[in-house]
């Protein structure tokens, strides 16, 4: 009985693969495959080089909005990144992750670099006018606002900290929440990465 019922199970699926019914694969973000929004970015990186989504064709690519002096949520995602690269193995070299600046004031461009690139050679962090800035994040729908600090002239910012992933042809396809974790992040990528 448990053999007819497994044959029966093949079969459907066999048919339903023939019919075109598509199955998602099981990932632990959100899939966003198909948004409206998150498309691209053409911001200059620290180096002011203008980059976008297409420059990095072949591989998956994590974006993150974030700041150099976030006390928590930004190192820790980015922290997080670096660990499903390094999970991934041989295959981590085909993740670019993208560092967007919320703070273009105080994230001068060598801060920036030096930030990012302390989590791993390969990061690339971005940078724009604070109007550019403005319209990347409205385009992904990211919030952020400064938080006046405790002593004149300090801030905080208060952010969306969630990653974007991007497939190797370059299509929005996941939303990944703060705190998942390298090793779901890693799952996530490397179904990406299968195509």
């Amino acid at each position: 009985m448990l053999r007819r019922d497994f044959i029966t199970l093949g079969g459907t699926a066999t048919l339903l693969a023939a019919c075109g019914v598509e199955t998602k694969p099981p990932y632990k973000g959100v899939d966003i495959t198909g948004a409206d929004y998150g498309r691209d970015f053409k911001l200059p990186d620290t180096d002011g080089r203008m980059r976008s989504v297409q420059d990095f064709a072949g591989k998956a690519v994590v974006v993150f909005f974030g700041y150099t002096q976030c006390p928590d949520a930004c190192p820790t995602t980015l922290a997080e990144i670096a660990g499903a690269k390094k999970l991934l193995g041989a295959d981590g070299a085909r993740v670019q992750p993208v560092l967007i600046s919320l703070d273009p004031e105080r994230d001068q461009p060598d801060v920036l670099k030096s930030y990012a690139t302390a989590f791993g050679p390969d990061f690339i962090a971005l940078r724009g006018t604070p109007e550019q800035t403005a319209a990347v994040a409205k385009d992904f729908k990211v919030f952020y606002r400064k938080v006046p600090g405790s002593t004149h002239g300090s801030y905080t910012l208060d952010h969306t900290a969630a990653s974007y992933v991007y497939d190797p042809k370059g299509r929005l396809r996941l939303y990944v929440r703060y705190g998942s974790g390298p090793q779901a992040l890693a799952d996530d990528l490397r179904l990406i990465l299968q195509g």
